[in-house]
Order: C-alpha cells, then sequence, then structure tokens
C-alpha cells in the first residue's frame, strides 16, 4: 500500500507535456502538411522539437534546483529585474487565459458531442464543462494529477496505435498498395514554397505550446529532483514519437493536395488520423479521433485554468498580484486565483459561443504571440541564473539536473523564439503592406512592453546585481536529492515504466 500510494503521489503531481496538442494533433495536423507539403512539415516540426526541448532542460535546471511557485516568472524576478518577473508573469497569466478560451475549445467540446447526436444546446454543454473543470481545480493538485495522468496516457496509447498502423498501411501491410515514398515524388516533397514552410513553422511552435508547465507544476511535486528531469528527459522522446513520427507517417501515407487533408471544417471524419485508418480499412476511425479530440478538448481547458491560477499564485507571493490570490483552501488549491483566473477566462468562453465580434478577434490577436514571449523569457532568464551562479563561484554539483549543451541551448531558443515572434506577421508584409494586419499580428508585444516599463517608471526597479541573486531561499539540497533518490527506488518496474511513459 505504501508503494502504492508513493507511486499515485508522484503520477498525480506530474505534468502531461500535451495541454494544447489535442486539436492540433489529431484534428489539424493534415492542413501543416497541405500547406507545406510532407518535407516542409517535417523540417518544420524538427527544428521547433529543438527549440521546445532547449527551452525544457533550460527551465529543467532552474526548476529542480529552486521548485517554487511561479516557476519562470519568479526567476525572473529573482535572477534578472522585479519588472521583467512582473511582465513576464502576466504575460505568461495573458497567455493561458487565451488558452482558456479554448472555449475555441470548450464551445468546440459541444460541437464535438453534437456530430454524434445532438442533444443539449452548446451553452447548456460549455456550462456543464465549465462547472466540471473549475471544481477540479478547486479540489487540489491530486484530482487534477489524476486525471490528466490518465487523459494523457489515453492520447499517448492511441498515438502509438496510429504509428503501427501508418507504418503498415504505408509498406502495404494493411490497405491495397505499398506506398512507400510514392507521394513524396508525386505530387512532391514541397508545397507552397519557402512560405508554406515558414507558415508550418509558426503553427506547430503554437502546438507545443504549454510543455513548459512542468516548471509550474514543480513546487508542488513530491521529489522533484527525480520528478522534473524525468519529465524533461520524456520531453525528448514525446517530441519524436508525437510530433515528427506522427507527420513523417501521415506525410507517407497522404499526398499534399488530396482535398480532404486541409480539413477546413474541423470534421473528425476528414481528419489526418481518421483518412489514414480509413486507408487501413477501420471504419470506426473517425469515432475514436472524435472521442480522443473530446478528452483533448477538456483536458487543455482544464490545464488552462490550473496554469492560470498558480501563476496568479505565483505573483501573488512575489508581490505583483493582490495577496488575498495566495490562500490556499484545505485541499491546497489557491481558490481565489482558479475563481478570478476561471471568470475572466470563462467569460471568453461565452463570447465566442454568442459572438465572433470584433472586440474577440482582437482580443485574440493581442494573446497570440504571448506564449512565444514567455519562451523567449525562459531561455534569457536560464543565461542570467548560470551568469550569477558562476560570478557566486557555486559547485555545479549542487545543480540536480545540468541544461543540455549550455549556453547553446539557451541562445539556440532565444534565436528562434525572436524569429516566430517577428516571423509570424509576415502576411502583413507580403505580397504588400497591410496596416490592420500588422497590427494584429504585432499589438500582441504592447501589454509586455506596457508592463516592463510601467513597472520600472512607477517601482523604479533595477536589474539584480549578478552577486546579490538569491540562491538559498527555496533551493533543494544535498540532503533533499538523496531522500528523493531514495523515494524514486521504492518505485517497482512497472511503476517506473509508467513514470517514464507518462
Amino acid at each position: 500500500m505504501a508503494v502504492k500510494s508513493h507511486f499515485l503521489s508522484n503520477r498525480n503531481r506530474k505534468s502531461h507535456i500535451l495541454p494544447r496538442s489535442g486539436t492540433g494533433l489529431f484534428l489539424n495536423s493534415g492542413q501543416n502538411i497541405a500547406i507545406a507539403g510532407p518535407a516542409g512539415a517535417l523540417i518544420s516540426y524538427c527544428v521547433v522539437g529543438i527549440m521546445v526541448y532547449c527551452l525544457m532542460t533550460c527551465l529543467g535546471e532552474m526548476a529542480t534546483y529552486m521548485p517554487v511557485s511561479g516557476s519562470f516568472n519568479h526567476y525572473a524576478t529573482r535572477f534578472v529585474d522585479p519588472a521583467f518577473g512582473f511582465a513576464l508573469g502576466w504575460n505568461y497569466w495573458l497567455s493561458w487565459v487565451r488558452a482558456v478560451t479554448i472555449a475555441a475549445e470548450i464551445s468546440a467540446a459541444a460541437t464535438i458531442i453534437n456530430w454524434w447526436k445532438p442533444v443539449l444546446p452548446d451553452p447548456a454543454w460549455s456550462t456543464i464543462f465549465v462547472v466540471i473543470i473549475l471544481l477540479i481545480n478547486l479540489v487540489g493538485v491530486k484530482l487534477f494529477g489524476e486525471l490528466e495522468y490518465w487523459f494523457a496516457l489515453l492520447k499517448i496509447l492511441i498515438v502509438l496505435v496510429f504509428i503501427i498502423i501508418a507504418l503498415c498501411v504505408t509498406t502495404g501491410g494493411l490497405g491495397d498498395q505499398v506506398i512507400g515514398f510514392k507521394y513524396w515524388n508525386d505530387p512532391g516533397a514541397f508545397a507552397g514554397g519557402g512560405l508554406g514552410t515558414l507558415n508550418v513553422l509558426l503553427s506547430a511552435g503554437f502546438s507545443f505550446m504549454g510543455t513548459e508547465i512542468v516548471g509550474i507544476t514543480a513546487a508542488e511535486a513530491k521529489n522533484p529532483t527525480k520528478t522534473v528531469p524525468r519529465a524533461i528527459r520524456n520531453t525528448f522522446w514525446r517530441i519524436i514519437f508525437f510530433y515528427i513520427i506522427t507527420i513523417f507517417l501521415l506525410g507517407m501515407c497522404l499526398p499534399w493536395d488530396n482535398p480532404d487533408l486541409a480539413n477546413e471544417d474541423g470534421d473528425p471524419g476528414t481528419a489526418s488520423f481518421t483518412l489514414v485508418f480509413l486507408l487501413a480499412g477501420i471504419d470506426v476511425g473517425a469515432h475514436i479521433i472524435n472521442a480522443v479530440i473530446l478528452i483533448s478538448v477538456l483536458s487543455a481547458a482544464n490545464s488552462s485554468l490550473y496554469t492560470c491560477s498558480r501563476t496568479l499564485l505565483g505573483l501573488a507571493k512575489d508581490g505583483n498580484a493582490p495577496r488575498f490570490m495566495s490562500k490556499l483552501n484545505r485541499y491546497g488549491a489557491p481558490y481565489w486565483a482558479v475563481i478570478c483566473s476561471s471568470v475572466i477566462g470563462f467569460m471568453c468562453v461565452f463570447a465566442s459561443i454568442y459572438s465572433a465580434s470584433v472586440a474577440f478577434v482582437w482580443f485574440l490577436s493581442i494573446t497570440a504571440v504571448s506564449g512565444f514571449i514567455s519562451w523567449w523569457g525562459i531561455a534569457v532568464v536560464h543565461i542570467r541564473f548560470r551568469q550569477a551562479f558562476k560570478a557566486q563561484e557555486r559547485s555545479m554539483d549542487d545543480l540536480p539536473y545540468k541544461a543540455f549543451a549550455y549556453p547553446f541551448s539557451a541562445l539556440t531558443a532565444i534565436v528562434l523564439t525572436t524569429f516566430i515572434i517577428l516571423g509570424q506577421g509576415y502576411n502583413a508584409f507580403y505580397p504588400k503592406f497591410d496596416g490592420l494586419k500588422f497590427v494584429q499580428n504585432y499589438i500582441g508585444l504592447v501589454p509586455v512592453f506596457v508592463w516592463y516599463t510601467s513597472y520600472k517608471l512607477i517601482k523604479k526597479s533595477k536589474v539584480v546585481p549578478l552577486l546579490d541573486v538569491d540562491f538559498e531561499t527555496g533551493r533543494v539540497t544535498h540532503l533533499d536529492m538523496e531522500q528523493d533518490k531514495l523515494a524514486d527506488e521504492v518505485l517497482t518496474w512497472y511503476g517506473k515504466i509508467l513514470a517514464w511513459i507518462v
């Protein structure tokens, strides 16, 4: 019983890495192949995968050494400048309030159910899902982690099943022909030229959003010096299996000029995964994918509210949000932060249901690049972290986990995130300049700049000197590392396998 309880407690506090990839992976991945072709899409996903892994190793080094509420927003305050932490924290919160407007995804959940059979009107389904997600997050991290564990496991299993089926289809084991690289020759490996590949690079970046949640959950992990590094290592393999191999096999099985591949109406019956199932003679593929999409959408909204509330909790503890936001209920959940985040987020849910208003479109434009700004901030903070660590002549042995290929990992992440932030608005310049598109594409840079400069002017904060950086408050010790190691060794062999997979 003790072993089982220990395994569950670790599991409950461990983040899955695919909170925003549900519809992107299962429903819309074919669009990327239709836009860039199989080779263009594969290149884009490889580039973004490298960037994300670099970011995760940077964040993992800091989160294992100092697992605190607020994660990289708190690190920005402590290692760089309080103004930078303030701006980065509210930017990240704004990013995830947008994700809760996955009203696009909560309202999409109602549409997904209606694909089978209309039972209730969309607002009724949305209200039910809103209440359920709110209650889950008010109960605390244990229930949240348990649900996300099973959601993640289901998504992993369906991807593994897809990989097996797709391999059989392209080699002729299923279906009526051996495909191989046939579609790479005709209609071709690339579509849309360089702009097509750039388009997929940008959309792939959005689909990877949420991998950084592992840093947010570190403060609530029972043995972070073991679970967080394991989650970072798992990120590498999941990027390969969930994204790169999946996109590669989709490009093998389906030609980019297949009219159903674009799936512009979001119909699970013409989703890329479903099309491969149909090639294999599995007619229930659409129902399977629709069910997985429904679970992914609800998982995305659940993760979004969790991340919003924990970000507000961290901001409140740093003095960058009202102090009452840091109050916890008896389950350990920051209930005021949960309620406030849910009210704002779910207002957007119903705005998206009842109105495709100009205001809602502008709200999405403002928040579109906020996730990339947060990623850029993680890499910048990590460089500062290492500089201060070296300046104070601290031992690298004190770090439970060390970032891969530093400083190249952080520099790679900075270069690529900067390219995506600036490059995502290229359609404002091509084929001719469009002032409205320019503002919509780049207005997302304004809030973080306003937050930073306002804080600097009002609080007159200064960059923290390297020798004054606080590395002691909240850090793990060698004793903590030994205790986490002993606790990790208690896991059974099947517990370790499940921990590696999920």
